[in-house]
């Protein structure tokens, strides 16, 4: 009977149905957000889950020249890699499932594949449109993966831990935000990098590539690879909240500053156009990481002057 409990705790909360269709929600705020401010109505609410319905619904239709392993294959680790780094997070204001040392990296690696399987089915796919699109997305994962990382290591260091559930409690009494404001920004930014929001959307640019790596890819396939996407939005949202803006603490609380950063990444998908691939990871290459790693440098002098 315990098992049974278990298994269906995990299946619905805080991953399976019900971060699906959280990730679907934020979907929606985030274009509806952006539709606003560009002065157009956006979506209605239920659209996210209507065109998720729509594409499980469709036919998949797979290439003659493709590896038929990767090309089912890949969709379904992108997701189950989102849907395992939710296990430790902290979603929506809840403690994590599971915990252990360490598993802040765990997360992070598990965050990574979703780029990596857009890149390998880019790959593996027979179009040219598929195979720019992968490179640039694999191009973009370096140049974002290591600030990201570099801004959410500041505070495991700050706090004296790899566990993400240890970090978000010591940040309850310590504003990541007001002492490490060059990782905050970091972090927004090489969030927005990670998940290909504009102005970063060189990967799967519409005008330029049609729809990037994914561009052979259609029902069920488009459909996983579309709730990765979302589900690796509030899993991201949900470490920099609980590491810079406070902790976890009350999740109505939680969940508010949740929404004001997709309020901010929304404003600046509004406010800025898209940038070229080589201004995408040139730029941000060099002062990205380079900011993240003199922050460090700082908190390891305060540490060790402080000791």
């Amino acid at each position: 009977m315990n098992t049974i409990v278990s298994l269906l705790s995990i299946m619905f909360f805080p991953v399976g149905i019900s971060l699906i269709l959280s990730g679907m929600l934020y979907e929606w705020a985030d274009r509806k957000l952006v539709a606003r401010f560009q002065n157009r109505i956006g979506p209605r609410w239920f659209q996210p889950l209507a065109d998720t319905i729509k594409l499980l619904s469709k036919e998949e239709i797979k290439p003659h020249s493709v590896n038929n392993l990767l090309f089912y294959g890949l969709p379904i680790v992108a997701l189950s890699g989102a849907l395992t780094a939710a296990l430790y997070t902290p979603i929506l204001g809840f403690a994590p499932t599971y915990s252990f040392q360490g598993d802040l990296i765990v997360a992070l690696y598990l965050l990574s594949l979703l780029t990596m399987c857009t890149g390998l089915a880019g790959w593996n796919g027979a179009s040219r449109f598929s195979l720019i699109g992968a490179t640039r997305s694999l191009t973009q994962l370096f140049a974002y993966e290591a600030p990201f990382l570099l801004a959410l290591l500041g505070p495991a260091m700050a706090a004296g831990t790899w566990t993400i559930k240890d970090i978000s409690v010591y940040a309850e009494n310590h504003w990541m935000f007001i002492a490490q404001p060059v990782g905050f920004v970091v972090a927004l930014i090489g969030l927005m990098g990670k998940l290909e929001l504009p102005p970063f959307d060189a990967p799967e640019a519409e005008t330029e590539i049609v729809a990037g790596a994914l561009t052979e890819y259609s029902g069920r396939g488009l459909a996983l690879f579309h709730i990765g996407k979302s589900v690796e939005l509030v899993v991201a949202i949900s470490l920099v909240t609980a590491f810079y803006l406070g902790g976890v603490g009350n999740p109505l609380i939680f969940l508010l500053k949740t929404l004001i950063i997709l309020l901010f990444m929304a404003m600046l998908q509004s406010m800025l156009t898209r940038l070229r691939i080589d201004q995408t990871v040139g730029m941000w290459w060099r002062f990205g990481a380079l900011l993240a790693l003199l922050q460090i440098l700082v908190i390891i002098l305060l540490k060790g002057w402080l000791a």
